[in-house]
C-alpha cells in the first residue's frame, strides 16, 4: 500500500482518502457477512483479505499525515483485549458469557471515564450514525441492562400484539405519520422479541432475505422452463412453485 500510494504508484490510490474509502469498507463488510451466510469458506478467505486491506488502506494514510502507524493500531488491540479479559490474563473470575459481557461494558465505561468521555445519559453511548436496526438492538440493550425491561418474553410478544392493532388503526385513519410511527413501534418490539430469544435481528433478516431469493428465483426458473415470464403468470400458480421450493428448500 506505501508502494501504491507512493509517487509513480497507483493514481487512483494516491488519490484516495479516509472519507473515499469509507464506502469501500461499508461494501466489504457485507461481502464478508454474505460469504460467511453462504459458508462459502474460500470465498471468505478472499474477503477477509479485502476487508483487512482497508485497516491498512486507513493506516497507511494516517502514517502519512504523522497520525499513527498500522502498529499502533495492532498494539491498541492487544493491549485492549488483555486489559478487558482480566479473568484470562490476571486473577478476576467469570464463568460465563454472560459475566464476560458485563465485566466487558463494565471496563469499557471505566475507561471511557477515565479519558473523560463518559456521555451524559445512557442512551447518548449508542452512535446514532448506526443503521436503525443496530441502532436499536443497542438502545434496547443497554435499557434492559438498567432494568427498563419486560418481565418476560410473552409480554414482550403481548406488546407486539397491541402494536400490530394500532398499525392497523392508523392504516384505517389514512394517516402517513401516524402510519410511519407505529410501524417503527412494531419493529422495535420485533428487535426486542430478538433480544430475547438470543438471535441477532440483522443476520435473521439476511437470511430471510436469502431465502425469499433462492425460492423466487426458483419460481422464476420454472416459469421460465414453462416458457412463461413472471408478469404473465397468475399468483396461484406461482404460490405453488413458491410452496413447492419451500419444501425442497427444507
Amino acid at each position: 500500500m506505501e508502494r501504491l500510494r507512493a509517487p509513480g504508484g497507483c493514481p487512483w490510490d494516491r488519490d484516495q482518502s479516509f472519507d473515499t474509502i469509507k464506502p469501500y469498507t461499508l461494501e466489504e463488510t457485507y461481502e464478508v457477512l454474505d460469504a460467511i451466510d453462504r459458508r462459502d469458506w474460500r470465498g471468505l478467505a478472499e474477503e477477509l483479505g479485502d476487508f483487512m486491506l482497508q485497516a491498512v488502506f486507513y493506516a497507511q494514510m494516517a502514517s502519512e499525515q504523522s497520525l499513527f502507524t498500522i502498529d499502533d493500531s495492532l498494539d491498541a488491540i492487544n493491549e485492549k483485549l488483555v486489559r478487558r479479559h482480566p479473568h484470562v490474563f490476571a486473577d478476576a473470575d467469570a464463568k460465563t458469557a454472560e459475566d464476560v459481557k458485563r465485566r466487558w461494558d463494565e471496563i469499557k465505561s471505566d475507561e471511557k471515564k477515565e479519558r473523560g468521555e463518559a456521555p451524559k445519559t445512557l442512551l447518548a453511548a449508542v452512535p446514532r450514525s448506526l443503521p436503525a436496526l443496530v441502532e436499536a438492538q443497542q438502545i434496547a440493550s443497554k435499557a434492559a441492562a438498567v432494568g427498563f425491561d419486560w418481565e418476560d418474553i410473552d409480554q414482550v410478544i403481548d406488546k407486539l400484539h397491541e402494536e400490530l392493532e394500532e398499525l392497523r388503526a392508523a392504516r384505517d385513519s389514512g394517516n402517513a405519520d401516524e402510519i410511519e410511527h407505529e410501524l417503527g413501534d412494531m419493529l422495535f418490539v420485533i428487535v426486542n422479541i430478538a433480544r430475547f430469544v438470543r438471535v441477532d435481528p440483522e443476520q435473521a433478516l439476511r437470511r430471510a432475505n436469502a431465502r425469499f431469493r433462492r425460492r423466487f428465483g426458483y419460481v422464476e426458473e420454472k416459469l421460465a422452463e414453462r416458457g412463461q415470464k413472471l408478469e404473465d403468470s397468475g399468483i396461484d400458480e406461482m404460490e405453488a412453485l413458491w410452496q413447492e421450493a419451500k419444501r425442497k428448500d427444507g
